[in-house]
């Protein structure tokens, strides 16, 4: 087939923190790994009797036992299944192919809620949250490529990411539109506010949906020093978020500068292009943008961490290049003592 074309735009990210440089965090980080019977488990959820819920390339969704001993094949979607959240008896789907669909446990059956926005098909839809009363949040990262041509859209910054949410009545509406690749997404405790991973904009907006700064929108996090993926609350009720990879220094370069240099990337062979670092990266915030947990290490066969579920102290990841999900014990996080 022949490759997306793409039409840069430009802009001027902020400069990189020293954080981005760093190729581990301070606290020392040990993981165990486990392989799966297919590549790319994008996102982790994790249900209440510790069974870990993910899905891969070639459309299947796995349940894998809490040991990560026992992996079974429990449906397919057709197309390339993402981000992932429980909801009650069903598990809700957001498949790059098929849109926003629900996954009925108990039977197999799978339902499509949403697969066009105002009469325009999906093309990427990444992640999802639900509130109380129902209401779904959900990202579309890119409205001019699938998943499988991420890159092209990481290159040409499309801006074409947007948050819409589902209401129980069955109807959509956009809430936040021309986002640098949308992801991962997280409603606030008292669902006052929703926040979303802005990826190729390093940062993790939110905007109020009840009080007087209704409508508003503000950085959670900014000028972060990975592409942040997917988000999930944890149950120590911090807000998680993936960094697939860090900054790339030649990408910030290029992004401000005529568009001609970054079709010339593109137009190069695979192998020659600059390719996410083989480490794993996840982070915790609280709900004022604090961080918390900062857990870097490097892996060769886990790596491109895109999603992560905290459950009692224990954090499942999941990965885009790789057969394996991977899972750390906060309690083995060895964090060094400040001197004096």
């Amino acid at each position: 087939m022949p490759k997306q074309s793409i039409r840069p735009n430009r802009w001027s990210p902020p400069k990189a923190p020293a954080r981005a440089k760093q190729q581990r965090s301070a606290a020392t980080v040990t993981m165990s790994v486990f392989d799966l019977p297919g590549t790319g488990p994008e996102d982790i959820v994790v249900d209440a009797r510790g069974q870990v819920y993910t899905g891969v390339a070639d459309g299947r969704i796995l349940r894998i036992s809490p040991d990560g001993a026992e992996v079974e094949t429990i449906a397919n979607t057709g197309g390339r299944p993402l981000g992932l959240r429980l909801n009650d008896d069903s598990l809700l789907v957001c498949d790059s192919h098929r849109g926003l669909l629900r996954l009925h446990l108990a039977t197999g059956i799978i339902d499509t809620l949403v697969d066009t926005i105002d009469g325009e098909p999906m093309m990427f839809c990444s992640n999802c949250a639900v509130a109380t009363d129902g209401t779904i949040y959900f990202t579309e990262s890119s409205r001019r490529v699938h998943v499988e041509e991420y890159i092209a859209d990481v290159l040409e910054h499309s801006n074409t990411g947007r948050l819409s949410r589902l209401m129980t009545d069955g109807s959509v509406e956009v809430i936040l539109d021309d986002l640098k690749f949308a992801n991962g997404v997280v409603l606030s405790p008292d669902e006052s506010w929703v926040a979303v991973a802005e990826t190729t904009g390093y940062r993790i907006s939110r905007i109020w949906l009840t009080g007087e700064r209704a409508g508003q929108r503000e950085d959670l996090v900014a000028n972060l020093p990975g592409f942040p993926d997917n988000m999930s609350r944890g149950s120590d009720g911090l807000l998680w978020v993936a960094l697939a990879t860090p900054r790339d220094p030649l990408l910030d370069w290029l992004l401000p500068r005529p568009p001609i240099l970054r079709r010339i990337v593109w137009a190069l062979p695979d192998a020659l292009r600059p390719k996410p670092q083989k480490m794993v990266w996840v982070q915790a915030y609280d709900d004022s943008g604090r961080l918390v947990h900062d857990l870097q290490t490097p892996h060769d066969r886990f790596f491109m961490a895109t999603g992560m579920q905290e459950v009692d102290g224990t954090v499942w990841v999941g990965c885009l290049p790789a057969p394996t999900i991977a899972r750390i014990e906060l309690s083995s996080v060895r964090t060094p003592r400040p001197p004096g």
